[in-house]
């Protein structure tokens, strides 16, 4: 017989019961903060009851709009708590596609770091009046300050003194209940929301710890953002479950990780290859003690051989992981560990302890050893669906396997590696771009006849956004005025870093623009310089 409560095991009881094992564990370092996990417990009943009192109920979505903070870190568990849903959205959009993701989501309300409030307000100006006094009337600030700071309509937390609602036990969420809703660029021009339940976050977390190399003695550095599933759903959440402590920065800036590792004696950190590349070419570099930092992660790219050979030279002490998945996977699908670093270079590993994975052909069946497929997936932490979109779920789903996009193959020992992704998505500085979402944005330019956005390999981004542009009327438009373009209407990491002009584009008999010949060709000439 299934008891709700007895039962029960969400987002906020992970941290409960740590705190319970540990009180006076530090579970929060920031830079203004340092809270015990009793203490962040206490936050986070505290922001729930102040939730609860502006009127957010259980199952309605809130969206967060911010940089990693104390408060950002506390909000994610304090939505737990209350029941409702969390929608994280990169802070780096442009007000136009935040509009779309607050519109979509059905967002009730939104809450934002001070300085990013304005961009909001630009946000809920966009959207049609009947969602427009929804979040209007909830437009919430993320951390404290006063009045003047920030533009009329918005409030700050005011600290909640009274504990009574926020000390007492109650019902909460269950397992199966709807946690989050996290935004991915597909290929398609708009974000899939991507739906994960408690249950499906809790049985990634378990695929993390037991793979990932993760301890409860770990001193984890947060540095890549939190809205991203990699930061808050592969390194926060199972460092909660286990009890780690947490040192929370609001950027990868390279001096402020070299000097915040050596400082807060720091055992792990995590992110993708261009930060560590930045962080090795930052001047000071040797002139940090890093000899605290036990355990290096990365994702999101294939670490290049020099880099990591470069790394395992300068860093002696540091293990390292190659971590592959996706949102859809919540997000962790694949592990390379560091006795195969080298070994198995380029390859992303093997799946995770939740995971069941295979590459399948077009018919739907498994290819052999060493062909090319589809990367698919089996797993309790695979997401329940897209937001409001039967149809790309049924996609996704369909013959009984969860479909990934990427296309990989498998050696004869059974370590898998991505050889392309399928839909041209292009993954750059650790943040995807949809190749279509560029290309449509391009082809609103009265001057463009064609336009096909490619990734090409970069030493610093790993890929970079080219465009490469058929213009109606030769020597009619200049790079700059694209990129201009591309700027009214992009987040910066999505604007092309080159533009290309070109007379034609090359192309398949039905048609269809040869990407692939593209980063070929564009990809040769590169190199050599």
């Amino acid at each position: 017989m299934h008891h709700p409560l007895i039962h029960r095991q969400n987002l906020f009881d992970l941290v409960h019961r740590t705190s319970a094992r540990n009180p006076f564990k530090l579970a929060i370092i920031s830079p203004d903060t340092r809270w015990t996990y009793r203490e962040w417990e206490q936050e986070i009943r505290h922001m729930a009851q102040y939730l609860s009192q502006q009127g957010f109920q259980p199952g309605d979505k809130i969206a967060v709009y911010a940089r990693n903070s104390a408060h950002y870190a506390t909000l994610i568990f304090a939505a737990a708590f209350l029941g409702a849903v969390l929608v994280p959205v990169n802070f780096m959009l442009s007000p136009q596609e935040v509009a779309f993701i607050l519109q979509h989501s059905e967002s009730k309300g939104v809450l934002a770091d001070p300085d990013l409030c304005s961009r909001i307000d630009e946000a809920v100006h966009l959207l049609a009046d009947s969602h427009h006094h929804i979040v209007k009337a909830h437009q919430i600030v993320l951390g404290s300050g006063t009045a003047q700071t920030i533009p009329p309509g918005w409030t700050f937390i005011s600290p909640v003194t009274e504990t009574s609602d926020a000390d007492r036990d109650f019902q909460g969420p269950e397992g199966s209940d709807l946690a989050q809703i996290l935004y991915t660029s597909g290929t398609e021009s708009r974000p899939k929301g991507v739906m994960l339940t408690h249950d499906n976050l809790i049985h990634e977390y378990v695929s993390v710890i037991a793979t990932g190399g993760f301890s409860p003695d770990d001193v984890v550095l947060h540095a890549l953002p939190f809205y991203h599933s990699a930061q808050q759903h592969v390194f926060l959440g199972p460092y909660t479950y286990l009890g780690a402590t947490h040192v929370i920065i609001s950027a990868p800036n390279p001096q402020n990780v070299l000097a915040t590792i050596a400082q807060e004696h720091v055992t792990e950190f995590f992110a993708p290859p261009t930060v560590w590349i930045s962080l090795l070419r930052f001047p000071g570099f040797d002139a940090y003690d890093l000899s605290t930092l036990a355990k290096g992660h990365y994702g999101a790219a294939i670490m290049p051989r020099e880099i990591l050979q470069e790394l395992k030279q300068r860093l002696p002490h540091t293990d390292f992981w190659n971590f592959y998945g996706q949102t859809e996977m919540a997000p962790l699908a694949t592990v390379l560990g560091p006795e195969d670093q080298l070994r198995k270079l380029g390859s992303c590993g093997k799946a995770v302890l939740n995971v069941e994975t295979v590459l399948l052909g077009d018919d739907n069946q498994p290819v052999p050893v060493g062909q090319v497929g589809e990367i698919c997936h089996r797993s309790s932490h695979i997401m329940q669906g897209y937001y409001r979109d039967e149809e790309k779920t049924q996609d996704a789903f369909q013959g009984g396997w969860f479909h990934s996009g990427d296309l990989g193959v498998m050696d004869e020992e059974g370590y898998l590696s991505v050889v392309d992704r399928k839909k041209d998505m292009i993954k750059t500085g650790g943040e995807n771009v949809a190749s279509r979402e560029v290309e449509e944005i391009i082809y609103q330019m009265p001057d463009v006849s064609e336009v096909a956005v490619i990734g090409v390999p970069d030493p610093y981004w790993v890929e970079k956004v080219v465009a490469v542009v058929v213009p109606k009327i030769p020597e009619t438009l200049t790079s700059s005025a694209v990129m201009a373009f591309c700027r009214q209407h992009l987040a910066p990491y999505k604007i092309p870093k080159d533009v290309v002009f070109t007379a034609s584009l090359p192309k398949n008999p039905t048609g269809k623009i040869l990407k692939r010949d593209l980063r070929t060709s564009l990809a040769s000439p590169l190199k050599e310089n």
